[in-house]
């Protein structure tokens, strides 16, 4: 379960109130190309959604494995694979896709990489605009 120490917070939208972050511990990358991460998502008021994910960079979609919940304990989801919509209003899977942890539409080659990207507020490689 995330650490709030460990939590790198990343730009979505100036449209949205709501704060991301991506767990720097949890971040991988596996030998299947999909980019892993826990994802934090926390509201104006305090109330957060913890879920473990992975993003398949080269189609562009994203899976939910696993929900974070009440005692911090996790279950499991292991949901089909989704496309990343360029528009959607929930676009948090644009911006990790486009700006963070698939630059170019290629994954990142290690897990420090990804960090850096989310440090940085974004990846060298990333092409503005290209996450819809």
């Amino acid at each position: 379960y995330p650490d709030p120490q460990d939590l790198l917070p990343f730009f979505v939208s100036a449209a949205s109130s709501f704060r991301f972050f991506v767990d720097r511990a949890s971040l991988a990358v596996g030998k299947d190309g999909v980019v892993r991460y826990t994802l934090v998502v926390r509201s104006p008021q305090g109330a957060e959604s913890v879920s473990y994910e992975g993003i398949r960079c080269s189609a562009r979609s994203y899976r939910l494995y696993a929900t974070g919940g009440a005692g911090r304990n996790w279950s499991r989801r292991d949901a089909p694979w989704r496309d990343i919509e360029p528009r959607s209003v929930q676009r948090w899977h644009n911006a990790l896709w486009a700006e963070y942890l698939c630059p170019g539409g290629f994954p990142i080659q290690t897990a420090a990489e990804g960090a850096d990207a989310l440090r940085r507020g974004g990846h060298p490689r990333a092409r503005p605009g290209e996450g819809g």
